[in-house]
């Protein structure tokens, strides 16, 4: 399967066997020296450059197949510059505030409409499953977007492991909530803990996959470690982090932001620029990591994946399910 074709006008691309070591990036330098060479400083911009050393290296094959041709941002972009409220709401505030969360040992609670339920290791999650790295487009609903070489396993070789039933339709998850390790969960910006979901048939898909590591190593806390969700053709707050607990459910469950804000976050939040968010348009997207001011490109249906999985939103009217 051809996931994506470079396009004409795109920067140079590669293949992911043969993804640059993020240590010959200088993007995000290069950045913070035209705007401190503008009297902006680091902190100015939302992002902190202090990198997370606490991961270790990983084993994994590359799936080129279900990857982009695309040249990944660099390790610096993608560690630093991160949305995850639980430990602030600043780009820069993850990888400040995420020093003291504690990513082992794990555990992930698995219930409802399934025959395997219980409390399970990550170790035995992630049992029986070579890890591989996919190359996905991550795009926000803020509109930017950035290209990571996220590792995992495909989501449906986990979910099948537990036997859902015929009733389970939805799939929710939860993320952990530790307020005296994660500073944002002391806020009342959310309702704690963060919870997401996916329609069964989402997360089956071969695109979907569970994540515990990016370019090489294990996840680093602000990205969402030990564990995360990657749906590469929705909105980036589908991406729940640090996940402790899967429930196969009958009805559609709540998702943090459509708890928050329904007028403005939907369950399915499929990439789709002409549904606008209430207060601005999707229809371009801020690409990070080139240049100082970021290319700004028109939006893809679906992140690009149109392809891929438009058909499981065959005869839905999107701009109702957004």
């Amino acid at each position: 399967m051809l996931i994506k074709r470079p396009r004409p006008g795109d920067s140079a691309r590669i293949q992911a066997s043969e993804i640059t070591p993020e240590s010959a990036y200088v993007s995000r330098r290069e950045l913070l020296g035209a705007a401190l060479a503008l009297g902006i400083g680091a902190a100015g911009m939302g992002f902190s450059l202090r990198a997370d050393a606490a991961t270790t290296p990983l084993k994994f094959s590359r799936n080129a197949r279900l990857s982009l041709q695309e040249e990944p941002n660099s390790y610096e972009d993608i560690t630093t510059y991160n949305n995850f409220y639980e430990f602030g709401t600043g780009k820069g505030d993850p990888v400040a505030n995420s020093g003291k969360f504690k990513p082992t040992p794990w555990s992930v609670k698995v219930s409802g409409e399934a025959e395997i339920t219980g409390t399970f290791t990550l170790e035995d999650v992630l049992k029986g499953h070579a890890l591989e790295e996919r190359v996905y487009r991550l795009r926000c609903v803020e509109a930017w977007s950035m290209v990571i070489p996220w590792i995992g396993i495909p989501l449906a070789a986990v979910l099948k492991r537990f036997k859902p039933t015929s009733n389970a339709r939805y799939v929710a998850f939860e993320t952990v909530h530790r307020p005296a390790e994660m500073p944002g969960q002391r806020s009342n910006v959310l309702k704690w803990p963060y919870v997401e979901g996916l329609r069964i048939d989402e997360a089956m898909h071969p695109l979907t996959i569970l994540a515990v590591g990016l370019y090489g190593k294990t996840l680093p806390n602000q990205n969402g470690a030990p564990l995360r969700l990657i749906v590469p053709w929705k909105y980036g707050f589908k991406g729940i982090k640090s996940i402790v607990g899967i429930r196969f459910t009958e009805r559609e469950p709540p998702t943090s932001w459509n708890i928050s804000a329904p007028d403005e976050y939907g369950f399915y939040a499929n990439v789709n620029p002409t549904v606008d968010h209430p207060r601005w348009s999707q229809a371009r997207e801020r690409q990070i990591g080139a240049g100082f001011l970021s290319a700004r490109v028109p939006t893809q249906m679906f992140n690009g994946y149109e392809k891929e999985v438009a058909q499981l939103y065959r005869g839905m009217d999107l701009r109702r399910y957004y």
